[in-house]
């Protein structure tokens, strides 16, 4: 724990961040941790209505110091200290403040003398001025003695300083928000979907006090408790913030130039003060608050009149011409078609500008201002405004409009549409729709384009819930359909499905339905470019190794989406993410998922697909318990959701990590599991999740060499009836390769694995091609080729440091570590070895070395314990001067 760590090394701490970000639990477990390890823990807490009573802080300070420390105190600092605990504060002259600086110096330097201090001081910015004077005092005397401070602070206070009251050297750590996968787990108690847990992490920007309060608020039952709770952070605000937020409340999307254009001139300080008070978060552009219903408490807490005033005003001011239209929209609520056909326009023009959630309100808005005698037209604009929400991802829009429709004396057609656009809001939880895609096939009888569109709807939920037979057929039917009504763009999507579903059960004319989709050549309607041959086509190209060209088609996708819907921007972003984790540019893979992520919390789509893209590029380039962690949420999400597809996909990420965490039974176990669903479903396409190489390690580990083979043989003769990327059979490769050294076939071994780095350097999958040479380095090693293997690891090492493949890393440096340890290097450092002293040598801690090696810190120790024996020395002293001769 870094927090640890600087506290190990002597340093002060200094926590800052907003209310509820977590900085007092942070406290418990640092003080906690230091009374398992003996010491003094001292804390007090400030508050805002004690901070004019003197010397309220150091008296709950002196309640905890046991009685028998005041012993060897003078008699003078005993009575001053003791009059403090027990509430007698008198004597405020400039001698009694100066015995009690003395004093509580001396008692610190006992204390200290003893037994390490750690004092603990939350809310420091309430801390009453007289404490704050007599910790500044000791704190610049502090030098040498065995005392730490560890201050939990806002830093909102004008003047205030709390860096003076804790001894240098200071650290400063601002406490970051909770990811969505540690929100999650906070969170489980409350038996949430995992939909709703995303929802959860982006509405409260990871704040774990406002996270658990929305929680709470999931029946509706606390939502009057959440709003005081916004009522009262209001409360502690200036006249000028809370004017300032007024206008953001109002505004459609908030933002610091449009709050300059309103003349809030104090804005960026004004906007520092709420983001402390934990009511919204900003990127420095962009504002939003946290969570989204606090809007509407600041938009409520003024007359409807004054309110009707600035929407007007804001009109004047606002960054669009759909916000303008949205502004003299809401200052009248009067039934007016101009005004209704007026922000039509608005929402139509919104939507182009990819400001679809404005768009969805908007067109909600017309349909409110349409007279009674445009009906017929209200509920079109309500179907537009469930599509539109549907897109942005705005359930409560989507809701409304939908209920709405569906109650209401409605077409067919009408009805028909707003059944799908709860469809598409459902996105990879379809097939749990059954009712309502039920309805919609009645309402789409007799049309022929609308009866392709469900018929497409129903093979995406079949495949989705991983039955690409059942999906198949859907789409074929949706393709007659389609070509019967001129739907051409239904026919392109139906192809896409039907060349993913034959794919996966192993047909090989699945390119041919693909090239009929793309030959159609038909743009992929808005928010649907996801599902069309395009996207597919990317997909294939994914799985046949052809990555640079799947790259550059994704990266046009990118700049058509980013202005698109949620689902179909998601959906892009994790296909970039799994293309860079295999080219090796695991900086921009966690990236690419990470924007994912953050995307499907606030869209609130299903958050199985930016999961599993979180997980692929943890594997590749960040870290193994956070893959872990993305992995098993994700199949929680998709089990909840019936997801099948993703749940598949993401066991075999799961399966990946416990192999290369040593819980070999776990990762076959899973392993077992995905091949019993294939076989079960018909699925017998090898290429989609290349499991195999990885359950012949697993199997190899658990000493069945013979299935191992078995299982080889039984794959390549699949792939060779088929079509396939070089990749495939370069996995095979390596993966034979481990069988073949277990038997002690060396020489087929070693040829295996040339192959397979020739082919995976050739389709420029770095990580793949380091994974070989980790396999040659243990192959090298059973034969007691020591140096062979070294030299395998460390060029091993040199790729995944080039790619930033952090978990890689750690494994090639292991691996090097424990090649010195049984090799005979006469004498000589190895690479890994002439590092860490070089490290050494420079004055880094053991621990130091450990944190920027990626290695534990016993491996540290071990590693300079060899060093030390063969340079013939025996100190760190020693080592240094050695370096420094040598």
């Amino acid at each position: 724990m870094l927090l640890e760590a600087c506290l190990a090394a002597g340093d002060s701490l200094v926590l800052d961040g907003p209310r509820g970000i977590g900085k007092s639990a942070l406290l418990d477990a640092l003080g906690a941790a230091a009374r398992a390890r003996g010491e003094l823990v001292l804390r007090a807490s400030g508050a805002e209505a004690e901070r004019w009573m003197g010397y309220q802080g150091l008296a709950d300070l002196l309640g905890q110091v046991p009685d028998e420390h005041f012993a060897a105190l003078t008699s003078q600092h005993r009575l001053a200290l003791r009059a403090v605990r027990r509430g007698k504060r008198s004597g405020g002259d400039g001698r009694a403040r100066v015995v009690r600086r003395l004093a509580w110096h001396a008692l610190l330097t006992h204390c200290a003398a003893r037994t390490p201090v750690l004092l603990i001081i939350d809310d420091a910015h309430w801390l009453d001025a007289a404490t704050a004077d007599v910790f500044a005092y000791a704190a610049r005397r502090l030098d040498g003695l065995a005392v730490r401070v560890v201050l939990a602070d806002r830093g909102s206070e004008a003047g205030h300083r709390p860096h003076a009251l804790a001894p240098p050297p200071v650290t400063e750590a601002t406490v970051p928000p909770l990811t969505a996968a540690d929100l999650a787990e906070l969170l489980d108690p409350h038996g949430l979907s995992a939909r709703a847990t995303m929802k959860i992490h982006a509405d409260s920007a990871g704040n774990p006090y406002l996270a658990l309060a929305l929680a709470a608020c999931s029946d509706g039952r606390e939502v009057p408790r959440l709003r005081a709770l916004t009522q009262d952070k209001l409360l502690g605000l200036s006249d000028q913030v809370r004017e300032t937020l007024l206008v953001c409340a109002l505004a459609a999307r908030p933002s610091m130039r449009l709050l300059l254009r309103a003349g809030r001139d104090e804005a960026e300080a004004d906007i520092a003060a709420a983001a402390e008070a934990g009511l919204l978060v900003s990127d420095g552009v962009n504002l939003r608050f946290t969570p989204p219903d606090a809007a509407t408490v600041v938009a409520q807490s003024i007359p409807a009149a004054r309110r009707s005033q600035l929407h007007l005003d804001l009109a004047e001011v606002a960054t669009s011409a759909a916000e303008a239209e949205r502004h003299r929209a809401l200052a009248c609520a009067d039934p007016d078609e101009e005004v209704a056909r007026s922000l039509v326009a608005a929402a139509e023009a919104a939507v182009r500008g990819g400001a679809r959630a404005l768009g969805a309100e908007l067109y909600l808005l017309a349909a409110d201002r349409t007279p009674p005698a445009l009906e017929s037209l209200r509920i079109d604009w309500l179907v537009a405004a469930a599509e539109v929400g549907a897109t942005a991802g705005v359930p409560e829009i989507v809701h409304h409009a939908v209920e709405t429709v569906l109650g209401a004396e409605t077409e067919p057609a009408q009805r028909f549409r707003a059944r799908i656009a709860l469809m598409y809001l459902a996105g990879q939880g379809v097939a749990l729709l059954e009712e309502t895609v039920a309805a919609a096939f009645a309402d789409a009888e007799g049309d022929p384009a609308a009866m392709a569109f469900i018929q497409l709807w129903r093979s995406w939920a079949s495949m989705v819930a991983g039955s690409p037979r059942a999906a198949d057929d859907d789409a074929a039917l949706a393709v007659e359909h389609a070509r019967a009504a001129g739907a051409a763009g239904t026919e392109a999507m139906a192809h896409a499905v039907r060349a993913q579903a034959r794919n996966l059960l192993g047909h090989k004319d699945y390119a041919t339905f693909l090239d009929r989709g793309l030959a159609l050549a038909v743009p992929a309607a808005d928010g649907y470019r996801h599902l069309g041959p395009r996207f597919t086509a990317a997909r294939f190209a994914i799985l046949d190794d052809r990555l640079d060209e799947a790259r550059e088609d994704l990266l046009r996708m990118l700049a058509l989406v980013e202005r698109g819907a949620a689902e179909e921007h998601v959906a892009v972003l994790c296909g970039l993410a799994e293309v860079a984790a295999k080219l090796g540019r695991c900086r921009e893979s966690l990236d690419f998922a990470n924007r994912a992520m953050r995307i499907s919390g606030e869209a609130g789509l299903s958050p199985g697909p930016a999961w599993c893209a979180g997980a692929i590029a943890e594997l590749a380039g960040g870290n193994l318990i956070r893959a872990r962690s993305y992995a098993e949420r994700g199949i929680v999400a998709c089990r909840q959701e019936v997801d099948t597809l993703y749940e598949l996909r993401l066991l075999h990420l799961l399966a990946q990590v416990d192999l290369r965490c040593g819980e070999i039974a776990g990762g076959v176990g899973a392993l077992r599991r995905i091949q019993e669903f294939e076989r079960a479903h018909g699925w017998d396409d090898p290429t989609t999740l290349r499991r195999h190489g990885d359950m012949v390690a697993g199997l190899i580990a658990l000493g069945e060499p013979e299935e191992a083979d078995e299982l080889i043989s039984s794959v390549r003769r699949v792939i060779a009836a088929r079509p396939h990327g070089p990749g495939m059979a370069a996995t095979l490769d390596r993966a034979e390769a481990a069988v073949c050294a277990a038997k002690g076939d060396y020489p087929t071994a070693m040829r295996l694995l040339t192959s397979a780095k020739t082919t995976f350097a050739v389709v420029r999958q770095p990580i793949e091609h380091g994974h070989c040479l980790l396999v040659e380095a243990k192959v090298e090693r059973r034969r007691r080729h020591y140096t062979a293997a070294r030299v395998a690891a460390e060029a091993a090492l040199e790729l995944f440091t080039a790619a930033g493949a952090q978990p890689w890393i750690e494994e090639s440096r292991a691996l090097i570590v424990r090649l010195a340890e049984i090799g005979d290097t006469g004498g000589a450092l190895t690479a890994s070895e002439a590092r860490i002293a070089a490290m050494a040598g420079e004055g880094a801690t053991n621990q130091e070395i450990a944190d920027q090696l990626f290695l534990s810190r016993k491996t540290v120790e071990a590693t300079l314990t060899r060093i030390y024996r063969k340079l013939g020395i025996r100190s760190r002293a020693q080592l240094i001067r050695h370096i420094h001769v040598h």
